[in-house]
């Protein structure tokens, strides 16, 4: 609040709002008031076919594998008021902070379809901002009062505005939710939790296209090193019991 005598720039604290639910290594209590929800690379270029990781012979028909489970999560999560961030992969287009090894992971042979590249399918260029690749899979049903933030590494941290605004909010608490589980989830996980803020995996509402050995270290790491793992039903079941 501001006139021309005085800007106040106090933030009162929001009331404690405490749920308490199911998770691994133990049941865990978060503070709803401070909570959000991050769901990472959802999009067309990783979960869907005729995007990139189609293209090169990936089977992505696991990776929607968090669309049903996110699906009944995040309306109860935004009638809560715990703030949905989508974090998908959307480079610029002309590419001016994409490093060469990273321009290398998206073409290690330097023949195929890279960053910014048109699918020969449908002509969408590889992890572009705005492109189809880009963008959340049809299947996923988000809000206008969702936020959206482009990321260019592993990392949804690295060189974007996710800290600023998560801090801005308040958040302490992130629950994290996408693909690929043991890639970008884990990766953003890692960074946050690194950063100061605590980290709640759900199990049920990530996936990987990677072989099954990488999924299992993921979930052993996060619970030995990271923060815990649940079950989006627990969520669910913890907001209940509460309301």
């Amino acid at each position: 609040m501001v006139d021309e005598h005085r800007a106040d720039l106090t933030s009162p604290a929001l009331p404690v709002r405490p749920v308490t639910f199911a998770a691994e290594p133990q049941d865990v209590t978060v503070d709803l008031n401070k909570s959000a929800i991050i769901v990472i690379d959802m999009q067309n270029d990783f979960c869907t076919e005729g995007g990139w990781l189609h293209h090169i012979g990936v089977d992505v028909s696991g990776a929607s594998q968090p669309v049903e489970p996110l699906n009944r999560l995040l309306p109860a999560l935004r009638r809560e008021g715990v703030p949905v961030l989508w974090v998908n992969w959307g480079n610029r287009a002309d590419q001016l902070n994409i490093s060469p090894s990273l321009q290398h992971v998206y073409n290690s042979s330097g023949t195929g379809n890279g960053l910014g590249d048109p699918l020969p399918g449908n002509g969408s260029p590889v992890l572009q901002k705005e492109g189809w690749g880009a963008a959340l899979v049809e299947s996923l049903h988000a809000e206008p009062s969702d936020i959206r933030v482009d990321k260019y590494r592993m990392s949804g941290f690295w060189d974007t505005p996710l800290d600023s605004i998560l801090r801005n909010m308040g958040i302490q608490t992130l629950f994290f939710a996408g693909v690929n589980i043991d890639q970008c989830v884990m990766a953003t996980l890692e960074d946050a939790v690194c950063l100061g803020y605590d980290a709640i995996l759900l199990e049920d509402c990530s996936a990987t296209t990677s072989p099954s050995f990488c999924l299992e270290a993921t979930l052993y790491n996060t619970k030995q090193c990271y923060g815990f793992v649940a079950r989006s039903s627990s969520v669910m079941q913890g907001i209940e019991r509460t309301s």
